[in-house]
């Protein structure tokens, strides 16, 4: 037996029981007559005690050459502890030591396993099994395992079944690019990693499973940002019979479920807002409702003056900053900079100040007089001592600059609090988006997604005026879920790949397979998927999803740990009927 207790077990109630532990040795205190050992394990850290009125020299010596994170055994007696710790759950008692046991030796850490680590990211990354030791990168995986198990729980007690769907599948054009696998035993042939079950689970629906859910792996060979990994984690969720009502519902109940549970938080408002207002009124798709900063739109009240800035923009509009009308001119001129930013993208900032005594101060005082400006401040619903920014240019450029900006100044004044959460369904998507560049339609969702009922005849006159059956859920700025009502008819899904610019072969070729199965009662059905990832990260009160991943890729796509991906050997490629030529 390797250990009686864990190492943030024992209590006062254990003083003077014999009890074995096993751990590794977080830090070791010699003050000469006296040894203290912390001893660490998944449950906490118990101190250890050696010394020479109670101790053998031999024992004490042993102690002595403990290093840090030696993988120990220890017996001993609970003791009361003299110093007490109130920091800690076991800092009432310690181990009086009676026997030593090395299981295994450590070379010297790269960097410290504490909660607060000497460590850069990098080297914890390649040194990833020593970082999961460390408190946070531990307790967020308990955490990750928590929230996956009441998802379970939730959707198991309303009859969802759960069902595994293939890895190896076929490669798509639609969507981001695939990881492709050659097959051995098919020469020239390569199956895909999923970048979702989504055609599986429709199947899955045909089969008549009526309810399915998966927390599945999902493969995307994309660009990576703080919260993409090419790796990544869905709850995957289909339903039958259902419409886009029903689908809502369900999953109203998860969120909520989830929040009570993990946080505490009781939630009953699910707010919703069509993808045409959350574009006019936040600037994106995604909005964070926990504070206010609405876009006014200030062209009807901003181009009637000699302001040619403004005069010669598709979209003047601005937004309401609670209280920096305090701002410096220092502050004013960094916000203007930051506006300037390749990032951001804009040209410039105006701004006026709605100060204290209701007078206004403006960087276009020239153009716009104090009742110019109050209608300014009507329009964006600023307040005395508020301070209004305005973009303009091109309108979609001009909102997603100012979103950007929104998001930036909340950030800056504390509004984003993590302990907060703010749902909000954004519905009404378009169906199609044209591409600029080639002229083409492609879906904005995916190409199984259902037109709004009675839209379908849009398809033929005006493919951009459609709006799709589909839904996205919005937590804290950040899209956690999507889905949509399906197509579940053979006819509709051809017009639909027609419009996606696909020739009846290639659509045949590629989901002849779906088209044929709706021949045989496909039933009407719909789903979503929510991101675990990113979706405990919003739980855990960080918006990085690497932090809640066992062994994450970094942004190059790399696991800098096993070092992938990798050269394989010219026996393997021969095996695979492929040649690697990288010569220009």
């Amino acid at each position: 037996m390797y250990r009686s207790h864990t190492c943030g077990e024992l209590r006062e109630s254990h003083i003077e029981t014999k009890v074995t532990l096993s751990g590794w040795v977080q830090k070791t205190r010699d003050k000469g007559f006296v040894v203290w050992v912390d001893l660490r394990d998944r449950y906490g850290i118990t101190q250890l005690v050696f010394d020479e009125d109670r101790t053998s020299s031999k024992l004490l010596e042993q102690a002595r050459s403990l290093g840090r994170e030696f993988v120990v055994q220890v017996t001993g007696e609970v003791i009361e502890r003299s110093s007490k710790n109130p920091k800690l759950p076991t800092g009432n008692i310690e181990v009086l030591v009676d026997e030593v046991i090395i299981l295994n030796e450590s070379k010297t850490p790269p960097f410290t396993i504490e909660n607060e680590t000497d460590g850069g990211e990098d080297l914890r990354m390649k040194y990833r099994y020593l970082d999961i030791r460390r408190n946070p990168v531990k307790n967020n995986l308990i955490f990750r395992s928590k929230v996956s198990m009441e998802v379970r729980k939730y959707l198991s007690d309303q009859d969802f079944i759960e069902v595994e769907t293939p890895y190896l599948i076929k490669s798509t054009p639609e969507g981001a690019r695939d990881f492709v696998v050659p097959s051995r035993m098919n020469e020239g042939q390569f199956y895909a990693l999923p970048q979702s079950p989504q055609t599986f689970k429709q199947l899955l629906m045909v089969g008549g499973m009526d309810k399915y859910f998966q927390i599945v792996k999902c493969f995307r060979d994309e660009d990576l940002r703080a919260d993409r990994q090419p790796e990544f984690t869905q709850i995957d969720c289909e339903m039958a019979f259902v419409e886009q009502e029903d689908i809502l519902d369900s999953f109203e109940g998860l969120t909520k479920h989830l929040l009570k549970e993990i946080k505490g938080v009781e939630i009953s408002a699910f707010p919703r807002i069509t993808y045409d207002d959350a574009m006019r009124i936040y600037g994106n798709d995604k909005p964070d409702i926990r504070f206010g900063m609405e876009f006014g739109e200030l062209n009807d009240v901003a181009q009637h003056k000699e302001f040619g800035v403004f005069n010669s923009a598709e979209l003047v509009v601005g937004i309401a900053v609670p209280g920096a009308a305090s701002y410096t001119r220092k502050e004013l001129d960094a916000l203007v900079n930051w506006v300037k930013r390749p990032q951001v993208g804009a040209m410039g900032m105006v701004y006026a100040k709605y100060n204290e005594d209701g007078s206004f101060k403006s960087t276009v005082d020239k153009f716009y007089d104090q009742e110019d400006l109050a209608k300014w401040a009507e329009a964006t619903q600023a307040k005395p001592g508020d301070l209004i920014c305005v973009l303009s240019g091109d309108a979609n450029k001009t909102r997603a600059q100012l979103s950007a900006l929104r998001m930036e100044l909340a950030e800056r004044l504390g509004l984003r609090n993590p302990a907060e959460f703010a749902p909000l369904w954004v519905i009404d998507f378009p169906l199609l988006e044209l591409d600029e560049e080639t002229g083409n339609y492609h879906a904005m969702h995916h190409p199984f997604t259902s037109p709004k009922p009675g839209q379908l005849e849009l398809l033929e006159t005006d493919p951009s005026a459609v709006r799709a059956n589909a839904y996205d859920l919005v937590l804290n700025g950040n899209e956690i879920g999507g889905g949509s009502i399906r197509i579940h008819d053979r006819g509709v899904q051809s017009t639909m790949f027609k419009h996606l610019g696909f020739t009846p072969e290639e659509a045949e070729a590629q989901f002849g397979f779906l088209m044929d199965a709706f021949q045989y009662g496909a039933p009407p059905h719909g789903g979503i998927a929510f991101g675990l990832d990113r979706l405990v990260s919003i739980l855990g009160g960080q918006e990085t999803i690497r932090d809640f991943i066992a062994f994450p890729k970094n942004n190059s796509g790399r696991d800098v740990m096993i070092d992938a991906p990798a050269a394989i050997d010219q026996e393997q490629l021969r095996e695979l009927s492929l040649k690697l030529d990288l010569k220009e």
